[in-house]
């Protein structure tokens, strides 16, 4: 299958108005980084300033989100626009947003690029994760309980884990459903890094909420919304020619960036488009999208209701 058809950015901006929206900030880059991390902090002073159900029910489902804001910086950092500096660009995408939540960015990238190279084709390798939609509300019911009871995460993580007692038997790749990579190497590194959140955290007097937010968050909270991710930006969309069709945007409101969306992920048909756009630029591609009239050829939601609404319309036989 040959490669899917790129659009030529000249056809569609000015050149003034390209140059804008490839023009990439570092400071911001590292801003990102930090308001991931420091939201990530501000939930934990929440629930351990005032510790009670609903403090920590915030605190779980923001954590989580950022968890997942930290994968989709590493994505970032995947296309090179975290930092114009390349060894800076690396050992931020790779340290302060992959280790952290079991990832690796050299693994991604190889994997993402093939993504971007054959998206929605026999040969992408996340096909799986769209190709089964629509599904039942009763089917996604039960993944979604899956991931709620952390179920999702001990399938996906225990064999990680015991691979660092194995002689290595096959070659590392990076899950379908998730974005954490096999290998014992990487297990080792995430185990690690996180022995020593464990210690900034107990350091800062809040060790229990390592446990009970940063872990469980991740055990739970961002199976989901990972599952909700993968699901908005592919499923039921164009297997066909058109790669204005081959992903999803979905117009997230606040309180879906916060918990669901985070970093403009939302805007993916914009990122597949143009993937070399800065992630804060695809707002604005998106509305230069309208104003060409060309967001007519393009598969846009509402919000995320509205997706999953579609992609669980598929009734029992």
């Amino acid at each position: 299958m040959p490669v899917v058809a790129r659009v030529d950015p000249r056809a569609v901006f000015t050149p003034e108005r390209w140059s804008r929206l490839t023009s990439r900030s570092s400071l911001r880059g590292m801003w990102l980084v930090l308001h991931a991390w420091g939201t990530i902090v501000a939930a934990i002073a929440l629930v351990t300033l005032w510790p009670n159900p609903l403090t920590w029910l915030v605190a779980v489902t923001v954590v989580g989100a950022r968890q997942l804001g930290l994968a989709i910086l590493m994505h970032e950092a995947a296309h090179g626009g975290l930092h114009s500096n390349k060894a800076i660009n690396e050992w931020t995408g790779q340290w302060l947003c992959a280790v952290p939540v079991g990832a690796d960015l050299a693994s991604y990238r190889s994997y993402h690029l093939q993504h971007h190279k054959f998206t929605q084709q026999p040969e992408d390798p996340d096909l799986s994760l769209s190709a089964p939609f629509p599904i039942t509300r009763e089917s996604y019911t039960r993944k979604a309980i899956r991931d709620l009871t952390g179920q999702t995460f001990v399938k996906q993580r225990l064999p990680l884990f015991l691979s660092l007692f194995k002689r290595k038997i096959a070659d590392e790749a990076v899950s379908h459903e998730s974005f954490v990579s096999s290998g014992a190497d990487k297990m080792a590194r995430f185990l690690g890094l996180n022995a020593l959140l464990f210690g900034l955290f107990w350091l800062a007097g809040a060790g229990i909420w390592f446990w009970g937010v940063w872990v469980f968050a991740m055990a739970t909270w961002l199976p989901l919304v990972t599952r909700i991710r993968n699901i908005a930006e592919h499923a039921c969309t164009s297997t066909g020619e058109d790669p204005f069709s081959h992903a999803r945007t979905t117009r997230a409101n606040p309180i879906e960036r916060l918990l669901i969306a985070p970093y403009w992920v939302n805007y993916h048909a914009e990122h597949h488009l143009f993937m070399y756009l800065p992630c804060y630029r695809l707002p604005e591609a998106h509305r230069l999208l309208i104003e060409k009239g060309l967001i007519e050829r393009m598969e846009v939601r509402p919000g995320y209701l509205d997706v999953m609404r579609l992609a669980t319309s598929s009734q029992r036989a």
